[in-house]
């Protein structure tokens, strides 16, 4: 049985692919380990149709890299089935554990059969046998499930609620860090800027923008942390930009204005607000209104960028010890 937030109990489904050819294919997908847990992606703010399109593109960026991943989405502020919340995944997840491992049990037994018997086969017509490498598989004790949070940055009151629907479901779940700071979403940034005509969209080809920003206002949430955090993007961001980036945080009053002041006190005069934020977090409404409180443009959220789904992948995979093709930003 599955649902649009991914298969509801069961072994992985594995699906491989075919194997290019040329020096320049495309790095194989990791695989998923056998009794390997779910991947529960931990989505703040209102429960509505956006956040939950958003959250399945993100999940199916992740499945596209990791075939047969199982990826499911729980709200904070779920209401039921439209839209599971967290706690209820987790706990779900944690009733499903135990068979979940004995199928995984089940189906490693008989890998390992089929390989011995093929390898007797063939030792017995005289064939040289190499050596055939383990079946992947999850510890017995491993986590139930793994929950990475939605948040580009350390939003305290956003991951204290997370922290808590953890304990409260009793799912030995294991909760990842949020998915920045990061190389890949300073590129999603500049990304939404050079969409939003607001930054140079390749410098290396002196492509111009007559609206291009000389001064850029990292938008957070969660306050002094977040803006301190967001910084670390920020400067990446400044980079690859070649114009000076602030971070100020949309839930302290007055803080986008005052970054606003101090950039155009330092000689910049066209500003842009860059949201460094996935989406859900907060409404459009407030990055509109701390745009016009700043007296300049905004881009979108970072969305459904794939680096965002490929970032929540990696999460994931570091918490169960697997290992992904490392991913890297586009040269700009």
């Amino acid at each position: 049985m599955s649902s649009p937030t991914g298969p509801a109990s069961g072994l992985p489904v594995r699906m491989p692919r075919p194997r290019q050819s040329g020096r320049h294919r495309r790095p194989e997908p990791a695989a998923v380990p056998l009794g390997a847990p779910p991947l529960v992606l931990a989505v703040p703010g209102a429960p509505n149709d956006g956040a939950r399109r958003l959250a399945e593109e993100l999940l199916s960026i992740a499945r596209s890299e990791m075939p047969g991943l199982d990826a499911q989405i729980g709200f904070l502020d779920g209401d039921g089935e439209e839209f599971p919340q967290l706690e209820a995944v987790l706990t779900r997840a944690a009733q499903e554990n135990p068979e979940r491992l004995r199928q995984a049990a089940e189906a490693a037994k008989a890998l390992a059969d089929e390989a011995a018997e093929a390898i007797a086969a063939a030792e017995a017509a005289g064939e040289v046998v190499d050596e055939v490498p383990p079946v992947p598989t999850v510890p017995t004790d491993g986590p139930a499930a793994v929950v990475v949070p939605l948040l580009a940055g350390p939003d305290s009151g956003q991951l204290r609620r997370i922290r808590q629907a953890v304990m409260s479901s009793g799912s030995a779940a294991e909760l990842t860090d949020v998915l920045g700071p990061h190389p890949l979403l300073a590129e999603a940034l500049h990304v939404r800027l050079s969409e939003a005509g607001l930054a140079r969209a390749d410098r290396a080809r002196l492509f111009t923008v007559a609206t291009a920003a000389d001064g850029i206002i990292l938008a957070t949430v969660g306050g002094e942390e977040a803006a301190q955090a967001g910084g670390i993007t920020g400067m990446l961001l400044s980079a690859r930009l070649a114009v000076p980036v602030m971070a100020a945080a949309l839930d302290e009053d007055g803080a986008v204005l005052r970054i606003a002041e101090q950039l155009r006190s330092a000689g910049s005069e066209r500003l842009a607000l860059a949201p460094y934020l996935i989406g859900p977090e907060v409404s459009t409404e407030l990055i509109s209104a701390a745009a016009e409180e700043a007296g300049c443009s905004a881009a979108e959220a970072l969305g459904d960028y794939p680096a965002v789904g490929k970032l929540a992948l990696a999460k994931y995979a570091a918490a169960l010890g697997i290992t992904l093709q490392q991913a890297s930003p586009a040269m700009r």
